[in-house]
């Protein structure tokens, strides 16, 4: 055809330069695209499933088998990497212990001086074979106290009205229902702690002193890691009040935070609350409650207003 070049008289050198940059280009677009998926907030919180720290805790036979379940990397738990090394984080468990209440601690040593804390399950015994817990994700983490608790057999939770209009590390969990709290008296980690012989659990493990079945990995990208945590999300469910009341009054005056991690990660964490400003939540009989939040850079509340309207 007129006016066309043959492929065969171009430079090769130059047209086999432009083919490959193009590929690149678009191999980048796709994999920028596929990390920055729709549930992914950016914060360190993406890369450590409540949900499932909780079914491990579910299966563990003690604090100690906990620790190493949350760890391991064939069970999609932990893909922390808060120093930003490029090795995923151990996470250690420190139980916490006043009479029959229970706050184990799941850390990570950020360096040689530093720790930080990344949730805690709180766990109190409310009769005889009863007992009730809650996992709470760190603010510095998570954006907010972010709470999970096991469903009861319905798939609910009491006292818990979902609707959350934020797309945070959990918020594909929240469910639209009411149900009982369940008591996991049951799970085999929770009858242990409360054994009568039972010490408290304190990790001997620590910063560069690891143990030797561990082998730290690189951490996956969130289009890789976020289909293998969902999974844990319907056992569980996210809710909006402390019920471990004793509990949290423990651990509150003991949790533990890094500068390094605070510094590190304080604009996807100030960008999280200050674009997470409006929640709306559907009570019993169609009640709306929508609570519209203002909040000002360094995170701090500003303004709350809460308006309540009854379906007629």
């Amino acid at each position: 055809m007129r006016g066309l070049i043959p492929i065969k008289n171009l430079n090769m050198k130059v047209f086999k330069n432009l083919f490959l940059l193009a590929v690149s280009a678009a191999v980048s677009v796709c994999a920028n695209a596929q990390q920055s998926g729709i549930d992914s907030t950016g914060l360190p919180g993406d890369n450590f499933s409540l949900q499932g720290a909780l079914e491990m805790f579910q299966k563990a036979a003690s604090p100690e088998d906990f620790e190493k379940l949350i760890n391991e990397e064939n069970n999609n738990v932990n893909n922390l990497d808060l120093n930003g090394d490029g090795d995923v984080d151990y996470v250690k468990v420190i139980d916490k212990v006043d009479k029959e209440v229970h706050a184990l601690v799941l850390q990570v040593s950020v360096s040689e001086t530093e720790n930080q804390d990344i949730a805690v399950i709180e766990i109190e015994k409310t009769g005889d074979e009863n007992a009730i817990l809650q996992i709470i994700g760190d603010e510095d983490i998570y954006g907010e106290q972010v709470i999970v608790e096991p469903a009861s057999e319905d798939g609910g939770a009491f006292n818990f009205y979902g609707g959350s209009t934020h797309s945070g590390p959990s918020a594909d969990a929240v469910q639209q229902r009411n149900g009982i709290v369940a008591n996991v008296w049951l799970w085999p980690s929770v009858r242990f702690i409360y054994a009568p012989a039972y010490r408290p659990w304190i990790s001997p493990w620590r910063w560069h002193l690891y143990p030797v079945w561990w082998k730290p990995w690189k951490p996956y990208a969130w289009h890789v890691w976020h289909p293998r945590v969902v999974v844990f999300q319907r056992p569980f469910v996210v809710v909006r009040t402390h019920r471990v009341v004793r509990a949290h009054a423990i651990y509150k005056p003991l949790r533990v935070t890094s500068a390094t991690v605070h510094t590190r990660h304080a604009a996807s964490v100030n960008h999280y609350r200050v674009t997470r400003t409006k929640t709306t939540h559907t009570g019993p009989g169609g009640t709306t409650i929508r609570t519209t939040t203002t909040v000002k850079k360094n995170g701090h509340l500003k303004g709350k207003k809460t308006t309540v309207r009854r379906r007629r």
